[in-house]
């Protein structure tokens, strides 16, 4: 995988776009490659990804059988250090690896941004937290419809 992910990264990024994450299922014969951009994602961008990537595999002899493109969606994913600052004033769901001193694994609230290795979020009702970048185990946009 990390072989398809050094292949796929730099394509992406010199067409413009974020690879926010591959995913390989089916014994890596299908690929899954989620994308973004400031300003979002359309139709169009998902084909032009998909139309380079195939002409690209194929030059590289990476064998896959099905190949999407899509959009992160409004629940994207947080991954690194520059998501959790890009995305600050949204709110956000992280859940750690490990628990803290009261046994909570899980943040619901506000980004107020990411720097020195933690996310600092502020929480419904109570004071700011910085959490571990670390020991994030998942961190996702909550949608606000």
């Amino acid at each position: 995988m990390a072989a398809v992910q050094a292949v796929v990264e730099p394509v992406v990024a010199g067409m413009g776009y974020e690879l926010v994450e591959l995913q390989a299922a089916n014994g890596g014969r299908m690929l899954r490659l989620f994308i973004d951009k400031p300003g979002g994602i359309d139709v169009e961008d998902c084909a032009a990804v998909s139309r380079q990537l195939s002409r690209v595999f194929e030059v590289e002899g990476i064998e896959y059988e099905r190949l999407e493109v899509s959009s992160p969606g409004l629940d994207r994913p947080l991954r690194k250090a520059g998501d959790f600052a890009r995305f600050a004033g949204h709110k956000a769901d992280v859940r750690m690896r490990t628990p803290d001193a009261t046994g909570r694994r899980r943040f619901v609230g506000v980004l107020r941004g990411a720097e020195e290795g933690s996310v600092a979020m502020e929480l419904e009702g109570q004071a700011t937290v910085r959490l571990a970048l670390d020991d994030v185990e998942r961190a996702r946009l909550v949608p606000e419809l």
